[in-house]
């Protein structure tokens, strides 16, 4: 087999396309294949599909996948056809997408690596640059929300992740119900999210519960948005728990410090992370000497019973039901004497009607933390991200569910 025919067979090229010669520059470690077609064709307008004639051509040059370890570069003189309907245009070619300097393959292989890799180790790699990794990425994310087609959104999610250091954050939109990420917001004000639901009213027609932490700016925004928002608006349980844990924290260490000052020696050294864990996470021998700290007379001891039983309320799925049990909670902590757990109480009784909402309605952020950890895993592995736009991207890439691939692919 010559090498023009195995070019065709390796790289699917069809008619009017052919292989018309094939170079390979030992030194360079470098393979030029030229892409060529008959004199006289014509070739389809790229907007209305008509076949029209040559105009003229430009030279392209698009980098392929190696080929035995060498590189392998594709050549053509690509037409310009004249419609007579849309004027000059540049015929579409059946390896590449339009502006792209990588063939459809390249971009398919380099997608996949930056699913689970660094920019910079792509570029590596594939041997490119690292502003040419990074455009592929671009690319794929812009046809994904190209194509992206818009449906009502039934469960919305709002969080907020740290951007940089200094408290700078970013607002995601996630989907619970598709299980995706929508949109990326600059900052936590409410200004911002205010503006995307407005824009956005159509997909939100049939909103049925929207969760969040205790964030003023996030509910202001929502109620003055979406109709009867005081009905979906549903506080996350993971949030409000870790209020209730913070304050336990609070009360451990307060009460150690007393033990301290007065008798030299406190039995709550070494023991944070056992009021703090869950039952699950506990070593058997740990879980021993925990029974036997809790059951002292420990404000310590009280404030963490206070916490779990805050969680099992979380089970109740009658209305009344769960608001006569919180409110039974909420007076134990008006009475418990511990101020830390005091000022939690106060904060869930302000906020109350939300966290109904989400016992109800079974609603929960839990989804979307585990984004938050990916997220997270994200910053780590690029090292930090240069600007909020680089950041969304790669949000986008990684969590928006999108379709990447090249439409010659597809």
């Amino acid at each position: 087999m010559e090498d023009k025919e195995l070019y065709e067979k390796l790289l699917g090229v069809k008619e009017p396309w052919d292989v018309i010669d094939v170079t390979v520059d030992m030194q360079k470690g470098c393979v030029a294949v030229k892409l060529g077609h008959p004199k006289g064709t014509k070739f389809p307008c790229p907007v209305c599909g008509e076949l029209c004639a040559i105009y003229d051509h430009e030279k392209r040059r698009w980098r392929h996948l190696d080929s035995c370890g060498f590189t392998t570069i594709l050549e053509a003189d690509v037409p310009r056809i004249c419609c007579k309907d849309h004027g000059v245009k540049q015929v579409s070619i059946p390896w590449a997408e339009s502006g792209s300097r990588f063939t459809a393959l390249f971009e398919a292989i380099a997608i996949s690596w930056l699913k689970v890799a660094s920019i910079s180790d792509v570029a590596k790699i594939l041997k490119i640059s690292w502003e040419e990794a990074s455009g592929i990425m671009e690319r794929a994310v812009k046809r994904g929300l190209k194509r992206r087609v818009a449906v009502p959104v039934k469960a919305l999610a709002i969080d907020e992740t740290s951007f940089q250091k200094r408290h700078e954050y970013v607002t995601v939109l996630y989907d619970r119900e598709r299980d995706c990420v929508i949109d990326i917001l600059d900052g936590r004000k409410k200004e911002t999210l205010q503006r995307w639901l407005k824009d956005n009213q159509d997909s939100l027609k049939e909103l049925d519960s929207v969760t969040m932490d205790m964030w003023d700016a996030y509910i202001g925004a929502v109620k003055e948005t979406i109709p009867d928002a005081e009905e979906k608006i549903c506080f996350d349980r993971f949030h409000v728990e870790r209020y209730f844990t913070k304050a336990v924290d609070k009360v451990r260490a307060d009460e150690h410090r007393e033990y301290k000052a007065k008798y030299g020696t406190s039995p709550l050294t070494k023991t944070r992370y056992m009021w703090l864990r869950s039952k699950e996470s506990r070593a058997e021998q740990s879980t021993k000497d925990f029974a036997a700290l809790s059951r002292m007379n420990l404000k310590t001891a009280r404030a963490w019973w206070i916490k779990e039983s805050a969680g099992e309320l979380w089970t109740l799925t009658d209305r009344k039901d769960s608001e006569a049990a919180w409110r039974r909670l909420l007076g134990w902590t008006a009475r418990c004497r511990l101020r830390p757990m005091i000022e939690v109480g106060r904060t869930i009784r302000n906020y109350l009607w939300g966290i109904l909402n989400a016992t109800v309605k079974r609603a929960t952020n839990a989804k979307v933390e585990s984004v938050n950890a990916i997220i997270q895993k994200l910053k780590v592995r690029a090292c930090g991200f240069r600007n909020r736009a680089r950041f969304k991207m790669a949000i986008l890439f990684h969590c928006g569910k999108l379709s990447l691939l090249p439409e010659v692919l597809l």
